[in-house]
């Protein structure tokens, strides 16, 4: 994750604490047949629908706060099956600038201030055991956002895809591997779930996605909080990345992550991890709640 990466390990720690096993979900992995040209289509609307989205201004000393569901799935020492603790409510609060310390906040787990010089960890996937980064790139980045860089991103699709692509290439982000284009979605969809684009570099983001090869359609997919939706998705190293999307607003519901193929952690379709994002707004300290959201 961004700069959420101390947030990120919360989420696998809590992922630890396994529930039932996870059931598979089999047409999650059954992209559309039509491949990119068709998600291209897709993601263009929903580019549209972010540069007209009303978005109030975030001053740079406010904190953006997000309210999310998650789930993780982790495998026990033994091995065997992956399995999935319930969906929990996260909350984190950002300071806009970065000049604060930010708050992240888990049901059944104490509150963790999210310090500019504070530890970060790493997943190498999910439900697995964090791991320090060995640095932390100086001032914000892709891989470490604030909200005032991410509203500095540029507006141009090819321009944001390039500096994204230099900076994953150096992030070390194990999770996606060694495939470039695949640690660019990742980290598009990072800054999707938790920072707030405006609407402008919002769409810049989707039209972005656009270019990276290998990305399809999921005709139908459900977020953490039960909200089905259409789902925009790319397959690398046995897992599929699905971005899902309210199919008449096109407004971003979450993420969920599954198996694409069977492998000691379950059959195809085997869900990993899923989120439902419920809240975004801005307020002037952590802890407090916007209107929406009280």
């Amino acid at each position: 994750m961004p700069a959420l990466a101390c947030g990120l390990a919360a989420v696998g720690v809590v992922a630890l604490d396994l529930g039932g096993a996870a059931e598979p979900d089999r047409a999650v992995v059954e992209s559309s047949a039509a491949g990119t040209s068709e998600a291209g289509r897709l993601l263009g609307r929903i580019a549209l629908a972010a540069a007209e989205a009303e978005q109030p201004a975030v001053r740079a000393d406010q904190f953006v706060y997000v309210e999310s569901r998650v789930a993780f799935a982790g495998q026990s020492a033994a091995g065997g099956p992956a399995t999935t603790a319930p969906a929990h409510t996260r909350q984190v609060w950002l300071s806009a600038d970065g000049s604060r310390p930010g708050l992240l906040r888990e049901d059944g787990g104490p509150d963790s201030p999210l310090h500019e010089d504070g530890p970060v960890f790493e997943l190498d996937r999910p439900g697995a055991t964090p791991r320090p980064r060995a640095a932390r790139p100086a001032g914000p980045s892709i891989a470490e956002p604030t909200h005032a860089y991410v509203a500095s991103l540029p507006t141009d699709p090819d321009a944001l895809l390039k500096l994204i692509r230099e900076q994953t290439r150096t992030a070390g982000q194990a999770d996606a591997g060694q495939d470039p284009d695949q640690r660019a979605f990742a980290a598009i969809g990072d800054l999707l779930a938790e920072t707030w684009a405006p609407p402008q570099v919002g769409a810049a983001l989707y039209r972005a996605a656009e270019r990276i090869p290998g990305v399809t359609v999921v005709p139908s997919a459900g977020d953490a909080a039960g909200r089905e939706g259409v789902a925009v998705a790319r397959t690398a190293h046995g897992q599929q990345t699905q971005w899902i999307f309210d199919r008449t607003t096109y407004a971003f519901l979450g993420e969920r992550t599954v198996l694409s193929e069977a492998g000691d952690a379950g059959p195809a379709g085997t869900v990993l991890g899923t989120s439902a994002v419920l809240t975004k707004g801005a307020v002037d300290r952590v802890g407090e709640l916007p209107l929406e959201a009280r």
